[in-house]
């Protein structure tokens, strides 16, 4: 059987940044977040969890050694819990949550369990731009935008130089590529 999600950035709009994944129901919670990060276009270099809400009674991630992040707090270990052992129905939704200091939080909707054999997470379908790493969360994200695209704004040198624009570039928020988003979960679902 697999698992098909959609995904959406929250507080994304103009376009709303979502992708529409298709996962093997052997995946654990550790495997759908790194075709989550291959999707979006994230570098899955921030710590993670998946909850139920903040007043929820669930949150599965990754063990913080250090103490310092929210990976103390932790119910299930991302790689001993398996997705099919929470997601049991359609239109179940679930909290994943990317870099505690930008707090990208992303809705999961769980659309349909299907009867199709899968081997590896697909990308099916998706809208926008991710925005990129460590760049302020949502409210970083839309200054950002404003700034690389407007040569008055006095951000614009400087945030171009940031994410290594050419001149005559324009970032496209509009922008995605299904091949990429899939080429992207493979290389992360191999490390």
């Amino acid at each position: 059987m697999a698992y098909q999600f959609k995904v959406k950035l929250e507080g994304t709009s103009k376009p709303p940044v979502w992708r529409r994944l298709l996962v093997p129901e052997s995946y654990s919670f550790y495997q759908l977040h790194l075709a989550l990060q291959g999707a979006f276009g994230w570098y899955n270099g921030h710590l993670f969890q998946f909850n139920d809400g903040w007043d929820g009674d669930l949150r599965i991630g990754i063990p913080d050694d250090f103490g310092v992040g929210m990976g103390d707090e932790l119910d299930e270990d991302a790689e001993k819990i398996n997705i099919k052992e929470v997601f049991r129905h359609e239109k179940q939704k679930l909290e994943y949550l990317y870099d505690f200091g930008d707090s990208w939080t992303h809705l999961l909707t769980l659309e349909k369990i299907t009867g199709e054999k899968v081997m590896q997470a697909q990308c099916l379908a998706g809208k926008g731009a991710c925005p990129p790493e460590d760049c302020g969360g949502i409210p970083g994200y839309y200054m950002l935008i404003e700034a690389v695209n407007d040569p008055k704004n006095p951000e614009y040198e400087d945030m171009r130089e940031w994410l290594g624009m050419e001149d005559d570039e324009k970032w496209d928020v509009h922008a995605f590529s299904l091949e990429e988003a899939n080429a992207r979960m493979m290389r992360h679902l191999q490390e």
